[in-house]
């Protein structure tokens, strides 16, 4: 099982280090691959490219410009929904929709690689841990305006997965960050954060 504990303090670098970045360049502040430099010299957990808009071709060429930056500061590269393009590159891991996982499974990948998985709800989070997801993405957690109109879960859903499997739980949704969201978050048993919009156009 994969897990990996950490503390955090008040420091940038503390607080960076329990994010992960999860990537939409039309967010993007300036040129994408200067932002991920940018993200890379702050030393997050992981960078997850999402682009969920691009064919695989499109994806695996982005995904070899990211990852080459990624190695270059040692930051963690993940990738998400294409499992040939994790395998191709060499990522450190791979996140999947539940809907995917369920028609996929591990299918080749190697043990080495890292398997995550996004839930909405306990039974979702229950199902990924019994189809062998190495960690969880749950959410929404706060309001956000990736997703206007919904209502966010709030923290206490989040505590509920936490409770519910034995895996880490990564939270996202409308989080940014900051120390006093973050130390939050953590309290409702997250093992750390997705952030999107906030690490899109964070300055250096």
């Amino acid at each position: 099982m994969y897990r990996e504990e950490k503390k955090t303090g008040g420091t940038e670098t503390e607080l960076w280090s329990r994010i992960t970045v999860v990537t939409n360049r039309k967010l993007s502040a300036r040129p994408f691959l200067e932002q991920i430099e940018i993200l890379c010299k702050k030393r997050p957990e992981r960078i997850l490219l999402r682009e969920k808009d691009l064919d695989l071709l499109e994806y695996e060429k982005l995904a070899e410009e990211v990852k080459e930056i990624c190695d270059r500061y040692q930051v963690p590269f993940y990738c998400h929904t294409y499992p040939e393009t994790a395998v191709k590159t060499g990522a450190r891991g791979l996140q999947l929709p539940l809907s995917v996982f369920r028609e996929t499974g591990r299918q080749e990948l190697d043990q080495k690689i890292i398997l995550g998985c996004s839930v909405h709800s306990v039974q979702e989070a229950r199902e990924a841990e019994t189809l062998g997801a190495d960690y969880l993405i749950a959410g929404h957690i706060y309001a956000t305006d990736c997703k206007k109109g919904l209502p966010p879960r709030g923290l206490d859903f989040l505590e509920e997965i936490c409770r519910s499997v034995s895996l880490p739980v990564y939270a996202i949704g409308g989080i940014r960050p900051d120390q006093e969201q973050i130390e939050k978050t953590l309290a409702a048993g997250a093992r750390g954060l997705c952030v999107m919009s906030g690490a899109m156009t964070c300055e250096p």
